[in-house]
């Protein structure tokens, strides 16, 4: 670095120059802070031929045109003409003016407000020997680069100003190509076209119109002549990284706790940086700032948190951090891992069933954890805080409390340590004992459906390398007659798709047909199971809680097929109990659902929507008209509405209600709906006396829990 430092001292201090020097690097490698602490410095510290030399920095950073240099070139010389700003900056020990403060002067020099009578010293303008211009951020400009370097021109070729370009070459490539791509992309299609070369087999289209735009908008060509005439040299800035991460370090002194632990762990650090591929210390600078919030937050709360899980939440926030701010991944990669236990599942996935949809994860894990081991390796609350720059203190505790809590990997449940860790960890000692554990559990029903699928695509790979020694057949049976026992505790799985996405089935799929199709039947019971029990708690607030079964019905059932899992002639009895504003009411709603929601989500609906229609029809057939019978006309026409949308049903297919509610469920005896009141009004009166008391229940416990 110091022979890089010394070239460029030597160009400044050469009699005679007709061009520029240029230092390329990648951004965020540190080339401004290069040149404000290396170069600058050393430059104002020579003195020549009885001068001593004045640096005169800009940064291109954002300007829209050239008179913007002009004025932002005048700001930093003004600065050398005006007594009392040199005064003050002297006092002051100032060496630059801030950014926000030359708009100030700018201003003000524009309005004859701070002349203060001084005179302009044309000396300062004409001389020209003692001044070196610097120019950043060259790719970051708004006007055309081609341009820009012209103007610069100007002080080279013309005055022999010594002049310095900081910029990133590899981005400014990437600039000439990228701009006003769908202009050019339009124009040489056009081209193409009127050469008839357009329809040409010869090669593919997408290949003769970039090489047309590279032909007509080659602009990297200008650059490239330009340069030749402007800069002499270039010098390309391959910073110490181990000496300037130790700089970034420093910051953090007045830490202690923090800077002992990041001193102690400098090399994981440099080791983590390194292998995000890019030399961007400003990102590492926001990881590290990002890391000292999370290592305050866990040791205020989680004192005892070992050295090593720290070390693992230091390597996981740099690493993150480059990922996702370089953008090599989308965020939605990270997004949808919800604990480290599933993160290490989809890396045993990945290396045992060579999954390579989870390839991106496993290349993250190999590179970062390369030779560090470490049972924590993922933390949502770290990856939500990168992502979303929101520190989740509920994620926080409970990944926390995870980590404090789990015991040992080995006293770990044989079925999650062959779900979350490599096979081969397993010692073959241990390995048939796991296996048998596995295999009684999944007979005692004790497995969850998924993880059952999830396993026996492991048994099975197991059984082809004659890890084990059972017959597919029969570890299918066993694997069925296990979700059969298990089913019945089990919840519902909604993300069937993205749970098997982590793992591999491509080579076993043939082998778990049956036990696939098998889990999907369960878990469609599950989801009807599930259905039921929301009906009958939704519709069960039906006359006496409406305000809640308002607040139910938007949440949990606008789009489900609800009207399937209710019997539709105790519904139509709670209805017509209620007020006719609330009958009003459940009508808009229907309706207003109807309209929103697909209706193949609906149709299974239809059958019970229509027999609650005919029982409405037949309840107000023949009887005197009241506000509440019109209220509930409008209610069935609504409906017939409703049912129109939807394609009829055949002739054939009627309401079962063995079907639905399977064997021994009566269907109503054919009598009329006043015959049915008549007999069920008492049981519907005592639902709604005994949800009466069983709400006063629940008052006087909440009240006795409070006091």
């Amino acid at each position: 670095m110091e022979d890089l430092v010394e070239s460029i001292l030597d160009y400044v201090r050469s009699d005679y120059t007709d061009y520029a020097v240029m230092i390329n690097g990648e951004w965020g490698a540190g080339k401004t802070h290069f040149w404000n602490n290396k170069i600058k410095k050393k430059i104002e510290s020579m003195q020549l031929n009885g001068k001593r030399y004045t640096t005169i920095y800009m940064s291109l950073y954002g300007i829209s045109n050239l008179e913007e240099i002009s004025k932002k070139i005048f700001i930093e010389t003004t600065q050398l003409m005006d007594k009392n700003l040199r005064k003050f900056m002297e006092a002051h020990e100032q060496t630059t003016i801030p950014e926000y403060a030359k708009t100030g002067i700018d201003m003000a020099n524009l309005f004859g407000v701070t002349k203060n009578g001084d005179k302009v010293d044309y000396a300062d303008f004409f001389s020209t020997d003692d001044k070196v211009l610097c120019f950043d951020d060259l790719e970051r400009a708004n006007v055309d680069v081609i341009d820009i370097l012209g103007y610069i021109n100007n002080f080279v070729e013309h005055d022999h100003i010594k002049t310095i370009i900081i910029c990133n070459e590899k981005e400014l490539s990437t600039k000439f190509k990228s701009s006003n791509i769908e202009m050019k992309t339009f124009i040489a299609t056009y081209l193409l076209d009127k050469q008839k070369e357009l329809n040409d087999c010869d090669k593919p289209m997408v290949e003769k119109i970039q090489e047309k735009i590279e032909h007509v908008f080659d602009k990297a060509n200008d650059y490239e002549r330009i340069k030749e005439k402007l800069i002499g040299e270039t010098f390309e800035y391959a910073p110490k990284f181990d000496y300037i991460i130790n700089g970034i370090l420093m910051r953090y002194e007045k830490n202690q706790d923090l800077i002992r632990f990041l001193r102690e762990n400098t090399g994981l650090i440099i080791t983590t940086f390194l292998r995000s591929g890019t030399k961007n210390l400003r990102i590492l600078k926001h990881a590290l700032n990002d890391f000292e919030k999370i290592y305050d937050m866990v040791s205020r709360s989680y004192q005892n948190t070992s050295n090593r899980v720290m070390q693992t939440m230091l390597i996981f926030t740099i690493a993150v951090s480059f990922e996702i701010k370089t953008g090599k991944i989308i965020k939605e990669k990270f997004k949808n891992i919800k604990d480290n236990e599933e993160y290490k599942s989809i890396l045993v996935s990945s290396r045992v069933l060579m999954d390579n949809r989870q390839f991106y994860i496993k290349e993250f894990d190999n590179n970062y954890y390369y030779n560090f081991k470490s049972e924590y390796r993922f933390f949502k609350f770290i990856e939500y805080y990168v992502r979303t720059r929101i520190f989740d203190m509920k994620l926080f505790k409970e990944n926390m409390e995870s980590i404090r809590n789990t015991v040992d990997i080995e006293s770990l449940p044989a079925y999650k340590r062959l779900l979350t860790e490599e096979y081969w960890k397993i010692s073959d000692d241990q390995f048939p004992d796991v296996i048998e554990e596995i295999i009684s559990n999944i007979k005692d029903g004790k497995i969850k459906l998924i993880d059952n699928v999830k396993l026996y695509a492991y048994f099975s790979y197991f059984a082809k390398k004659k890890l084990i020694h059972y017959n597919l057949r029969v570890l299918e049976n066993i694997f069925i007659r296990g979700m059969d026992k298990a089913w019945s505790h089990c919840e519902y799985c909604p993300n069937v798709e993205e749970e098997l996405g982590k793992i591999a089935l491509e080579d076993v799929v043939g082998d778990m047909r049956e036990v696939l199709e098998h889990f999907n039947i369960l878990n469609s019971k599950l989801l009807e199971k599930q259905y039921i029990e929301i009906a009958d708690k939704v519709f069960k607030c039906i006359p006496m809680k409406m305000e809640l079964f308002y607040d139910k019905f938007d949440k949990e059932c606008m789009d489900k097929p609800i009207f399937k899992y209710y019997d539709p002639y105790q519904l139509f009895q709670r209805i017509s109990c209620g007020s006719n504003e609330d009958i009003v009411r459940i009508k808009e709603k229907l309706m207003m659902r109807a309209e929103k929601v697909d209706k193949e989500i609906l149709e299974p609906e239809v059958k019970n929507l229509e027999i609650l229609k005919n029982i409405i029809d037949d309840y107000k057939r023949g009887k005197v008209p009241s506000i509440k019978l019109v209220t509930l006309t409008d209610f069935s026409n609504e409906l017939g509405i409703i049912l129109d949308s939807f394609d009829k049903p055949k002739k054939d297919d009627f309401y079962d209600f063995e079907d639905e509610f399977g064997e021994g469920f009566e269907e109503p005896k054919s009598e009329t709906i006043e015959e049915i009141m008549s007999e069920e009004q008492e049981e519907v009166e005592e639902i709604i006396d005994e949800d009466e008391i069983v709400n006063e229940e629940e008052n006087i416990k909440n009240d006795t829990e409070e006091e």
